[in-house]
């Protein structure tokens, strides 16, 4: 398949590059690098041994992204683009509402027109809200407790009521739970802009001692160690859980959302103790107050996706916390 790959230089995005090129696929990129670097594209390259193409196009800008459709007979669109910071998208609220919302009507609008109407849409576990107990499943109500979180809650809907409006689309909807790790060689990893939002690129910047010490927020849950317990998925089988939707949908229509996660609950002190002891790092760390929003607890019943997709997670733990370090100290700088 030719594979259009929106923000397929972002963390999620190139691991689903990666695992496209290495399943024989077509890709064609697209990036603003609003959030990533232009570094990722050579790494691919070198990890894959193959060629793609490239456009750096902001997908808001309409008559630039048609190009792309214009020069490409694409089958497929995986939709990663988009901001994706909570904190940030609650003090800028029709900023993440704009981007997101108004990026994907584009990119519907010129999938209609060129008739690609297959898609698989990144979403989020955030779509669950507060009020959900975990494991999580994919028919219980839906909320959202910040802009961006409602943003994919929208997008959601708003797929959901496009593949109505015309049921010759193929949607798959996959609720990521908490990708961390990095691909195998150290090449590619996360890189996030200035201080991490994501509690692993913390953690590998304190191994580093690119930061002093990690803050830990909240240790009165109602868990086993009293810090919030999250699935923690790598990101390498997060990406193959993409090539698996394709694949369900190349031939099938519909809208379906699926969870991808390992239905493991792992505490935030599990991982830190976890990650010291496998990669024999000291990382220092404070016990502070509860973010606002915070569930104690959020973990995944990935059934659904084992039965249809054929997808379940592959690596351990020990994987995550090795790849992870051996990405951050290679790249201590990252790109």
């Amino acid at each position: 398949m030719k594979v259009l790959v929106t923000g397929g230089a972002g963390y999620i995005g190139s691991h689903t590059v990666v695992e496209l090129l290495n399943d024989n696929h077509e890709v064609i990129i697209v990036d603003n690098f609003s959030n990533s670097n232009p570094e990722v594209l050579n790494r691919i390259k070198e990890i894959t041994n193959k060629e793609f193409k490239f456009y750096e196009v902001d997908l808001l800008d309409e008559e630039k992204f048609e190009k792309v459709f214009k020069e490409n007979q694409i089958d497929a669109t995986i939709h990663f683009a988009g901001y994706k910071a909570v904190g940030e998208s609650v003090e800028k609220p029709i900023s993440y509402y704009h981007n997101n919302l108004t990026s994907t009507f584009i990119l519907c609008d010129l999938m209609k027109k060129y008739s690609v109407k297959k898609l698989v849409f990144s979403s989020s576990a955030t779509v669950y809200g507060m009020n959900n107990s975990s494991p999580l499943l994919e028919t219980m109500p839906l909320s959202a407790t910040n802009p961006y979180g409602m943003t994919k809650l929208m997008i959601e809907q708003i797929l959901g009521d496009l593949y109505k409006s015309d049921n010759s689309w193929g949607i798959a909807l996959l609720r990521y739970f908490n990708p961390i790790g990095a691909h195998e060689s150290g090449r590619i990893g996360e890189n996030p802009n200035g201080i991490p939002n994501n509690l692993m690129p913390y953690i590998t910047q304190v191994a580093v001692k690119k930061r002093e010490k990690l803050s830990i927020f909240g240790s009165d849950y109602d868990t086993h160690d009293g810090t919030g317990v999250r699935d923690y998925i790598h990101v390498v089988d997060l990406a193959k859980g993409h090539i698996k939707a394709l694949e369900k949908f190349e031939n099938e229509t519909g809208v379906e959302a699926f969870n991808l996660g390992t239905g493991d609950g792992i505490s935030v002190l599990d991982l830190v103790n976890a990650f010291k002891g496998i990669n024999n790092v000291d990382i220092p760390y404070e016990l502070v107050s509860r973010r606002a929003g915070d569930v104690a607890t959020c973990y995944a019943d990935s059934s659904k996706a084992l039965k249809e997709l054929n997808w379940k997670t592959e690596k351990s733990l020990e994987d995550m916390c090795r790849d992870s370090w051996k990405w951050q100290s290679n790249n201590p700088n990252g790109y």
